[in-house]
């Protein structure tokens, strides 16, 4: 007697004008967020993440930037095609329309999938970022690029005396910041400004005139190329996460499709009956 052959099951079409099924999409994206999320794990501990928030990215080179770059783009292909593809696979079809019309509806599975999955990183992200705590009085303001140029404002102000005030000294450092900050622009440093930085050099360290001059030259042209590679480094960034979301795009689409074509019998994944193991225990 022939053994029965193994057929692929078959889902029930659906008899409603229901053409949009979220439970697919849900599950897709949720897949998606969480292998986005290990692969960029993974990569962060190999040393591939293109911004770190350590000292050492100061010896990021263009190569391994370009590196965490790729890496960004295979994260994108794997998470969205995965996604896209069990959003499409797990969709009830329909038995009364054309081919071009299952594959369109499967596509925009696909798509939806492609935008929750971006929602959910963004709502993590936002979730997960430090917060400021406003109204503290002995917390004075900061700027946004002064942990950039953290180590020249240590040597701007290196010293064997101890500050008299921790937060006076610490208002000083970030006016520093600004000063410098500004003098990193087309324009450069005005001479008020640096008049006034070497003031407060000296008053904070104790060193001549002559002497605060010549390190306030040296610090300011330190994080001017500081400044320089940040910002590189944060359009290197951009740009590597906005070509790894476009391309995204058509891989959940295709994805998608590709798992539709599986639920409706089209393409038959013979993989794991090829490995099955019979009672014998011997793989065939």
């Amino acid at each position: 007697m022939a053994p029965t052959p193994i057929t692929e099951p078959r889902l029930a079409a659906s008899t409603g004008p229901i053409y949009l099924s979220w439970a697919p999409v849900v599950a897709g994206a949720i897949v998606a967020s969480a292998v986005s999320f290990l692969m960029i794990s993974f990569a962060a501990g190999m040393g591939l993440a293109v911004a770190s928030p350590s000292a050492s990215w100061r010896d990021t080179s263009a190569t391994l930037a370009i590196v965490g770059g790729i890496w960004l783009l295979l994260t994108s292909l794997a998470s969205f095609g995965l996604g896209g593809y069990l959003a499409g696979r797990m969709r009830a079809p329909w038995g009364d329309t054309t081919s071009d019309a299952v594959e369109f509806r499967d596509g925009v599975h696909g798509l939806l999938v492609w935008a929750l999955a971006i929602l959910i990183g963004a709502v993590l992200a936002f979730a997960t970022a430090p917060k400021t705590v406003p109204g503290r009085a002995d917390a004075p303001a900061a700027t946004s690029v002064e942990p950039l140029i953290a180590l020249e404002l240590d040597r701007l102000f290196r010293s064997d005396k101890a500050p008299a005030d921790r937060s006076a000294d610490l208002a000083l450092r970030a006016e520093a910041a600004r000063i410098l900050a500004t003098g990193a622009g087309h324009s450069g440093m005005q001479a008020d400004d640096r008049a006034y930085l070497v003031r407060l050099v000296e008053a904070r360290t104790g060193l001549a005139q002559p002497d605060a001059e010549a390190r306030v030259n040296q610090v300011s042209g330190e994080a001017r190329d500081a400044i320089s590679r940040a910002r590189s480094s944060a359009v290197i960034l951009a740009f590597m996460i906005a070509a790894a979301l476009l391309i995204g795009v058509p891989a959940a689409w295709m994805a998608a499709a590709a798992g539709g074509e599986h639920r409706d019998g089209s393409i038959h994944h013979t993989f794991w009956r090829r490995w099955e193991v019979d009672r014998g225990f011997i793989i065939r």
